[in-house]
């Protein structure tokens, strides 16, 4: 018997039949062994998912979709993306010879320590979502991550699966020679805008410097680009999604027409991921619309809860995230009030400047009635917001115990935004005061 695997399944037990477990058993793991992620012994296929925004989902899509193939898969379902989460991960699905017992392991890691992965978790897949600014002071620049990544994958000789729609990304194509990339895209649709306010990254062209011709942007930098000097960005995806129908949530690729599980254009990116992954590993792609139809989104991304009225919560942590949300929240036609967790905790973030590059601007509609702002940073929050002449639809109330209190008496339907230290224990709340 190995000692480590055996007590990490008996804890994980003992804790799940107390609500809870998460990480801690990859935690007691690294306690007893600080190597043991180097220990384990992968499967064949072996699926990083790595990004800014989507990975969680994107991961467990694609985990769903290879489940279908009749294959074994495991995944970190949580989006517990680092040491501890993926210890737990594997310890929890390996014998005692450290084999881990699965065909296909599908594993959101975090973009800062992707790179530092490499070694233990030895990929043939590695898919790139997107990259955007995020968490400045834990994250540092964009560009050290994608610096980062670059140089991990420059001998590396596996499947690249790669946005080629966002110019941060496609540059780990430039440097990976040895790689197989496969490139996902989408074409241009009823979302798509010539000129945008949005776009702070991806400004230029990663190789000459000159400014990049875009013939579309979908959201943010994320678009059909192509520098007109050296031609970067001109591309032959893999998979090419090439009309989208909001009206029925639907899109289509290769002449089939699958669904989309939220009615978004990110949502369209990720799946188009999903795709190329199965296309690329040699399986139907068509089986992942099953996946797509019934896939819902858990663990606070478009998360509802029944509260008076209905109470939507998503995850919101840098200004495209936040931009996309409220891109959502403003289509709703009813009259409704929105609720701002803002927190500067370790995981968050504890620059929140970032908030200032998020179009708040947005909600400055009637069917918004009020803007509670709660959080360690519920000031802050409400001071950005004044600077959109928003001041009289602004409630602070800094314990989100009570903001979510008071969104319940409003009966209204609502909307909450949390970072990512508030997310669980709002959800905890929201489901507290939840009528059956």
């Amino acid at each position: 018997m190995n000692p480590t695997i055996t007590f990490v399944k008996i804890a994980h037990q003992i804790l799940s039949k107390f609500g809870r477990g998460g990480s801690l058993p990859g935690q007691i793991a690294l306690k007893m062994d600080k190597n043991i992620l180097s220990k384990f012994k992968m499967p064949k296929e072996v699926i990083l998912v790595t990004g800014t925004n989507g990975k969680t989902t994107t991961s467990n899509l694609i985990a769903e979709a290879l489940r279908k193939t009749g294959k074994k898969v495991i995944n970190n379902h949580r989006g517990d993306n680092l040491n501890v989460g993926i210890t737990t991960l594997l310890a929890l699905n390996a014998k005692s010879d450290y084999t881990i017992d699965a065909d296909i392991a599908v594993i959101e890691v975090d973009e800062l320590t992707v790179y530092r992965q490499f070694k233990n978790l030895h990929p043939t897949t590695l898919v790139v979502t997107n990259f955007f600014r995020d968490q400045l002071d834990r994250a540092g620049e964009m560009e050290t991550i994608i610096r980062r990544i670059m140089e991990v994958t420059e001998d590396f000789e596996g499947r690249l699966i790669l946005n080629g729609d966002d110019p941060n990304v496609l540059r780990i194509a430039e440097n990976a020679k040895k790689a197989k990339v496969a490139l996902y895209s989408v074409g241009k649709n009823a979302v798509s805008v010539k000129e945008t306010d949005e776009a702070s990254e991806g400004k230029f062209c990663p190789i000459c410097g000159q400014p990049l011709h875009y013939e579309y942007y979908q959201y943010s930098h994320i678009g059909r680009f192509e520098c007109p000097n050296d031609h970067y960005g001109k591309i032959n995806p893999s998979v090419y999604i090439d009309s989208i129908d909001y009206d029925n949530a639907t899109f289509t690729y290769n002449n089939h027409t699958y669904h989309s599980y939220i009615n978004a254009i990110y949502t369209i990116y990720n799946c188009a991921a999903v795709l190329t992954v199965m296309k690329e590993l040699g399986y139907d792609p068509t089986l992942a619309d099953d996946v797509f139809q019934h896939y819902v989104l858990k663990e606070g991304r478009h998360e509802t809860f029944m509260l008076s009225k209905p109470c939507e919560i998503n995850l919101f942590k840098n200004p495209t995230g936040a931009n996309e949300v409220m891109k959502e929240i403003v289509k709703y036609k009813g009259d409704n009030n929105v609720c701002i967790l803002l927190n500067d905790n370790d995981q968050d973030g504890h620059d929140v400047s970032w908030i200032w590059d998020a179009h708040f601007e947005r909600l400055n509609i009637p069917q918004i009635k009020h803007i509670v702002c709660s959080g360690t940073r519920a000031y802050d929050m409400a001071l950005r917001l004044k600077y959109e002449s928003l001041e009289d639809k602004v409630i602070v109330k800094e314990d989100p115990k009570e903001a979510i209190q008071w969104l319940d008496e409003q009966n209204l339907d609502s909307f909450v935004l949390a970072t990512y230290t508030a997310l669980h224990s709002t959800r905890a709340l929201l489901k507290k005061r939840e009528r059956k």
